[in-house]
């Protein structure tokens, strides 16, 4: 280490080679970074889905979910699962073990499920798939004054094409309405007048509205695909289907013997938007995508669709990216504030030159970690951002002690390349130390289990980082530069505020500190009786519901 800081010391154009490297890597590194609202991890959930139509509630518990689960049990690599079960359907949500390969596990579940030895009759086979991450980008309303839930219903749609044709967004839902179904009310009259039954209907509207392939025909000129397409979507559609006909031409249609109507299912799906109805949709990103450029995207549509529409507008309700940006604002006015209070007060206690280099970590720290945070699957997101608001506190104490070390020495009488090296070896040790104790502090995170352990994990590998950077920087680039800064020369002439600064150190060492350091000497068990007494009190505070 003593011939590593020496050098680099002694040739300083080595040490500005590698800060500009930094800050040009470090640049590329932080626009490269993909932004989130969370932390990016790779999914570990297994859904099984189960529909059954017809089916209460219990009945899927009992007949379906039941089997499933005990077959699942026991099953190497799962930590723990859920069901829901609704009418029709089912689903049950599988969490794997950190540390197994997911792949490997869900093909264990669907050799649980097939192993079910009874499904009941009707259910359709199990769908099991494999998690995939999303999160919210943006998320708004279509509403208009007196438009119809129907006419919204397509306009969304409309909207979720256009939003998918966008080079960047690849996730778009939109929900706020029931289904749309197609309700056939028989008259029961009618039945009887043409002597038919409820299953002559059914099995007329079933065996007509169909879409299925036939197979080939192979010829020798050419390949012919039988395909019967019958299937029809709206309920005029399906008014003219025969429901019966007889030898001497009489045909009944399905319109003779019932009311045939497009209409809303019963389920309560219902949204309003300032008293409008109206229809949601949500713009999603994966683990490839850019939460704050799909949000970007997305409002540039808005804005163009609210132009050319008078009478439907498209009205946000939702915006992650909002959270980021201002995250991200209020790190660098946390940055831009610890800079300015580093060169204030360094300046005024020590040399101004020497405040600039001190603060100059900052960035520089940074930079280092931009470089190395995309290969570990860093993004910017609340927790990333939150870790570097937290490490800005810390970065610049190591090059204070450092840089007022050196000073020191060299108020000594010793050249600006010796006090340098003299300076900054004498205090490695203990800030080495300092800085491994913070990280080791913040390691702990990267034990936690779970959700929990996967989302800080990011910030303790954000400070760890940001640390790391800024031991080398405090070790190598710092005492380099002030070793060839003007800040120590005798040229360099003391301000005035550098001298008043002095008297209020001196006035504060001899007045108050150095007679308080002195009464608590001799009173020993008083000095350990305090802050004792103080953290009592702040243990019966928390306890009592002051301190919340």
């Amino acid at each position: 280490m003593k011939n590593i800081i020496t050098h680099f010391i002694k040739y300083p154009v080595a040490v500005n080679v590698l800060m500009l490297s930094i800050i040009v890597l470090g640049i590329a590194g932080m626009l490269n970074l993909k932004s989130s609202f969370f932390p990016i991890n790779e999914s570990r959930n297994v859904t099984i889905s189960v529909a059954y139509p017809g089916a209460s509630p219990q009945e899927m518990e009992e007949g379906v979910v039941m089997k499933v689960e005990d077959n699942l049990r026991g099953l190497i690599g799962i930590d723990r699962f859920t069901s829901t079960s609704s009418e029709n359907s089912a689903s049950i949500n599988v969490e794997i073990l950190k540390g197994y390969d997911i792949d490997v596990v869900m093909q264990d579940i669907k050799n649980a499920v097939d192993r079910v030895p009874s499904f009941p009759v009707g259910m359709e086979p199990p769908v099991i798939a494999k998690g995939i991450f999303r999160a919210e980008a943006i998320r708004f309303v279509v509403s208009g004054e007196e438009i119809s839930l129907k006419t919204l219903k397509s306009i969304a749609r409309t909207v979720e094409s256009d939003l998918r044709a966008i080079d960047g967004i690849s996730q778009v839902e939109i929900s706020g309405f029931p289904a749309e179904e197609i309700e056939i009310a028989i008259n029961e009259d009618m039945l009887r007048t043409y002597n038919l039954t409820f299953r002559d209907v059914a099995d007329a509207v079933g065996n007509t509205n169909i879409l299925v392939t036939g197979g080939t025909i192979k010829t020798e000129t050419e390949d012919y695909l039988i395909r019967v397409s019958n299937r029809s979507y709206y309920g005029d559609e399906l008014d003219y289907i025969v429901v019966k006909s007889d030898p001497s031409g009489n045909t009944i249609r399905l319109k003779d013997i019932a009311e045939v109507r497009d209409r809303w299912s019963e389920n309560p799906d219902r949204l309003f938007f300032n008293g409008q109805t109206s229809v949601r949709v949500a713009v999603s990103t994966t683990t490839s995508e850019d939460l704050i450029l799909v949000s970007k995207l997305a409002k540039e549509y808005i804005e163009e669709f609210n132009s050319t529409h008078d009478n439907v507008q498209l009205s946000v309700v939702s915006d992650n990216s909002i959270t980021i940006l201002q995250r991200t604002e209020l790190l660098l006015k946390n940055g831009g504030q610890g800079i300015f209070l580093v060169l204030i007060f360094l300046a005024l206690f020590l040399k101004p030159r020497l405040a600039f280099w001190v603060a100059i970590g900052i960035p520089i720290s940074f930079f280092g970690m931009f470089i190395l945070a995309g290969y570990l699957g860093v993004t910017i997101n609340v927790l990333s951002l939150f870790g570097m608001i937290i490490v800005i506190g810390i970065l610049v104490d190591d090059g204070i002690v450092i840089s007022e070390n050196i000073f020191h020495h060299y108020e000594k009488g010793k050249n600006r390349v010796q006090a340098a090296i003299d300076g900054t070896l004498e205090v490695v040790s203990p800030i080495t130390t300092a800085i491994l104790t913070t990280i080791i502090a913040f390691s702990t995170f990267f034990f936690l289990d779970g959700r929990v352990g996967e989302f800080f994990g990011e910030v303790a590998i954000v400070v760890i980082l940001t640390l790391g950077i800024s031991l080398i920087e405090a070790l190598i680039i710092l005492p380099a530069h002030i070793a060839h800064s003007k800040a120590l020369t005798k040229e360099q002439k003391t301000y005035w505020f550098n001298r008043k600064a002095d008297q209020f150190i001196t006035w504060m060492r001899d007045h108050l500190y150095g007679p308080s350091f002195a009464f608590f000497l001799r009173n020993k068990f008083l000095g350990f009786a305090i802050p004792i007494t103080l953290l009592i009190i702040t243990v019966g505070g928390m306890a009592g519901g002051i301190i919340r």
